[in-house]
């Protein structure tokens, strides 16, 4: 990690949000996961009861009505809303990835006309960049805004946008300057109700049922001039920096959903009885739980320095998100798997939680840059 990666310390109030956080997940949002994952509804459950604790959206600064929470504690939040419900976490997650670039790069009067809607939560914001034939290569998009008198005018299309359909704003990335590759992409703030915009049908998906995975539609989407976020041409490097703050929140879903299977296969081996014995008296079993347990550990706290090198403008905060994110969506994916293999034949229906928590884990592992991408950007911050 270098010399330069902060070290965090969790403190009294991390601690007390986990429990608070732990608490309404158990009590709101977990009865309802199996239900939201099988009819692919959205968890509206979830979004009244972290709305109401104020847990929706933690990151965003006091000055726009927010709690102004710090990185690790926006990380234990997600953490601990994954644990039960994966697609329930994207709400805190999405909100931060749709407003980090607001946070980062807008004036301070868009900040001020969108930040404090999403703080009270009133309003949810998505992140606009992928496409079908750009995703890792983002910067091969196609879509177009040019400038037109007192507004912007977008053409084009997105793909795979997380909570698309229950969002009323949308962070969007377009091509203002197609001579300069990288340097022509621009960043606005889109509205739901914005002439010639449109969200399409939900993708029907392997996991993370509950959260609406939409295309966006811009047909001669018109938005007011005031609403580009930054100067033209800053979009694609917003878009970048955006991702190393919020890497980690993938990361910190990875180690909610490996926890939560991790607790779900310790209870079942020690209820369940083989051969005369608790299955969990078995040391083959007693080992999987020591090495799914080791490598969460590992990866909670790679997350929180990562949130951490965030906060403290770390030059290391590139390699380290990075780092965080794969290593804790692999793990997960490994727990998760792990954990279908503890419950037995049990553990492939859907009578338990693992089978769901192993689709949706694999899900971590793809979005916010696949896991291929990160050890790209880890690799060449080790050989610049």
């Amino acid at each position: 990690m270098g010399n330069n990666a902060g070290l965090y310390a969790l403190t009294e109030e991390h601690e007390a949000i986990r429990e608070a956080v732990r608490e309404i997940a158990e009590r709101e949002i977990a009865p309802f996961a199996a239900e939201v994952d099988a009819e692919s509804r959205y968890p509206v459950e979830a979004q009244k009861a972290l709305t109401a604790a104020g847990f929706h959206a933690t990151h965003v600064p006091e000055a726009y009505g927010g709690e102004g929470a710090d990185a690790i504690a926006t990380c234990i939040v997600i953490e601990e809303v994954a644990r039960v419900d994966v697609s329930a976490s994207l709400i805190p997650a999405v909100n931060k990835l749709g407003s980090v670039p607001v946070i980062l790069s807008a004036s301070e009067d868009l900040k001020q006309r969108v930040l404090p809607s999403i703080a009270a939560g009133d309003a949810m914001i998505s992140y606009g960049l992928s496409e079908r034939e750009a995703g890792s290569d983002a910067a091969a998009m196609r879509t177009r805004a040019r400038r037109d008198g007192d507004s912007w005018v977008i053409n084009g299309t997105k793909a795979w946008i997380t909570n698309a359909s229950v969002s009323e704003w949308f962070t969007v990335m377009a091509v203002t300057d197609p001579e300069k590759g990288a340097n022509g992409i621009s960043a606005f703030v889109v509205h739901r109700d914005d002439p010639g915009f449109a969200v399409g049908p939900k993708e029907k998906k392997m996991g993370i049922k509950g959260s609406p995975t939409c295309e966006l539609y811009f047909t001669d989407c018109t938005v007011p001039a005031d609403r580009i976020v930054g100067e033209p041409g800053t979009g694609f490097k917003t878009a970048l920096r955006t991702l190393d703050f919020t890497r980690p929140t993938i990361g910190a879903q990875a180690v909610g959903v490996a926890q939560g299977a991790l607790d779900a296969a310790i209870a079942y081996t020690k209820d369940r009885r083989q051969f005369g014995s608790a299955v969990s008296d078995f040391q083959g079993v007693q080992f999987m739980l020591a090495d799914m347990d080791m490598k969460i550990q590992a990866a909670r706290h790679l997350v929180y320095v990562a949130a951490a090198a965030g906060e403290q403008g770390s030059p290391d905060v590139t390699r380290v998100s990075a780092a965080a994110k794969a290593f804790a969506s692999d793990t997960a994916m490994q727990v998760t798997t792990d954990a279908v293999q503890l419950f037995g034949g049990a553990g492939y229906t859907q009578d338990f939680p693992v089978e769901r928590m192993m689709r949706d884990a694999k899900i971590t592992q793809i979005y916010e840059g696949t896991n291929q991408v990160q050890r790209m950007v880890i690799a060449r911050s080790l050989l610049r």
